[in-house]
């Protein structure tokens, strides 16, 4: 957490992970008390002054708990503070990627933040990502709880990741045939309102507003939607932190034919999306087929019980099919939102942190010169954040490892550092210990977790093809396995 703050270099164009984790650091720094507006009282806000004066000296202190190196029956306790400042201007203007972002609003119809009285709040989405920050560092302040455990959190975001190297959010079709299943709904979103209230996709668990429209044969579609009804939904339901990523995602349920003009406008060869409130769009005969709101015609049907096909060789096919579901993007987001309805997020979290981990890991022991001891302690800072979040007696995250190896990996993380040749040794051990942990995880998730995902009648009917994909890993294994 700290070398992600002090390390923040997306200022003027933010994105990602650091962004939402400085905005909620924060908010975990304001009051959040009432202010009135118009002669009433509005709970859990603040003024463009107290935002932009606590960017300018931002502090954010995490306490670990971890058994005494000399008494392993203590447990210890010890308070991390991390300092992060910033320029006046510079503040007012991540404030204002804030807003953009669609993290905070203005109480008052406030579209900047020149006026240091102005009153603003959390909008339902950053609500929700600042209860995912405080669930991963272990933040239990009560001005911070009231604010999360109100009705306003729509605890349901769609978590979008991204590329780690480029950042850039998944694009490939089956992810997005998931996102356009969750924009849509169950459902067509029927309501009389054409508010531009922010309020109006707070509840993510319904899809876009649409408007009925009265089908004729030049027009054989039920309901429309706005271009700027479905960048607006896109932004307040997900992840994603600037609007022109909502752009994209418009432009490739128009590419995939999804949805389609009710007037065409033509860029060149390609229909182009248009994000305007005049723009007018419509879910097509293959749209409706991914929502799910019409049955899928007998040549789709025939591809999906080939795409059945089981592999009788594969001794543990649930193995198989938890790698195939963590590597693809579009099954793994399934999964993620699977895992969050029980409860369990944090083992999936765990396994891919620390695969970013092992990334960063092997980047340091390869490093040469002058450097390579001060990416060695950066990389141990990450192991102990690591450890401290999801391995530590009493972390927010705890998980259920084995005993042996929870007291090998407090032992190590608990043990003094001296020397750079000891740092070295020490990051080493730390890698193995935090593998044992990952597999044991791993395991975990293939004997419990995935054997009810693939089976919930919510997700089952959206996983087409994971069995035939089990089988080709496997047998891309097993051949692999045999030659060598």
């Amino acid at each position: 957490m700290a070398s992600r703050l002090q390390c923040y270099r997306h200022l003027a164009n933010p994105r990602g992970q650091d962004f939402k984790d400085l905005f909620s650091t924060l908010m975990v720094s304001l009051p959040l008390t009432p202010h009135r507006v118009r002669f009433r009282m509005i709970d859990f806000t603040f003024t463009s002054d107290e935002a932009i004066t606590n960017l300018g000296s931002l502090k954010f202190s995490q306490s670990n708990r971890m058994p005494d190196p000399k008494d392993s029956s203590r447990v210890v306790t010890t308070t991390t503070t991390t300092t992060f400042s910033m320029a006046k201007e510079m503040a007012r203007s991540v404030c204002q990627k804030f807003f953009e972002a669609k993290f905070i609003e203005s109480v008052e119809g406030k579209l900047d933040f020149q006026s240091k009285s102005s009153v603003w709040q959390m909008t339902p989405k950053g609500i929700h990502i600042l209860e995912r920050f405080c669930s991963r560092n272990g933040i239990q302040s009560a001005h911070v709880k009231a604010v999360i455990d109100t009705q306003r959190n729509p605890h349901q975001l769609i978590i979008l990741e991204r590329d780690t190297e480029t950042d850039k959010l998944h694009h490939d079709e089956q992810t997005i045939e998931i996102l356009f299943r969750r924009f849509t709904g169950i459902s067509a979103n029927e309501v009389s309102s054409d508010s531009d209230s922010i309020h109006e996709f707070s509840n993510c668990n319904v899809g876009v507003r649409m408007i009925k429209h009265k089908p004729s044969s030049a027009r054989p579609y039920e309901y429309v939607f706005t271009g700027k009804s479905t960048v607006d939904w896109l932004m307040d339901c997900c992840t994603m932190v600037d609007r022109r990523e909502g752009l994209e995602l418009g432009q490739l349920f128009v590419d995939l034919r999804l949805i389609a003009p009710v007037e065409a406008r033509t860029h060149g060869n390609e229909t182009k999306f248009i994000p305007s409130k005049q723009s007018q769009y419509y879910v097509t005969p293959h749209g409706e087929q991914v929502a799910g709101w019409t049955l899928p015609d007998e040549a789709t049907l025939a591809s999906d019980a080939n795409a059945k096909v089981r592999d009788g060789a594969a001794r543990d096919s649930n193995s198989n099919r938890t790698n195939v579901i963590i590597r693809n993007p579009s099954w793994r987001l399934l999964y993620r939102e699977f895992l969050k309805e029980t409860m369990c997020e944090e083992n999936l979290s765990f396994y891919l942190e620390v695969q970013e981990f092992n990334n960063q890991y092997k980047a340091a022991i390869n490093t040469t010169g002058e450097h390579k001891i001060e990416t060695i302690r950066e990389t141990l800072a990450a192991a102990y954040g690591l450890y401290n979040a999801f391995l530590a007696p009493g972390s927010p995250n705890e998980l259920n490892i084995d005993h042996a190896l929870r007291t090998q990996l407090a032992t190590r993380m608990t043990r003094a550092v001296g020397d750079d040749a000891a740092m070295m040794q020490s990051l080493v051990e730390v890698a193995l210990l935090f593998e044992k942990a990952q597999n044991s995880i791993f395991k975990l998730m293939s004997s419990d977790s995935v054997p009810k995902f693939i089976k919930h009648p919510k997700y089952a009917a959206q996983l087409r093809g994971l069995d035939a994909a089990a089988a080709s890993s496997y047998a891309a294994t097993a051949g692999g396995a045999s030659r060598s």
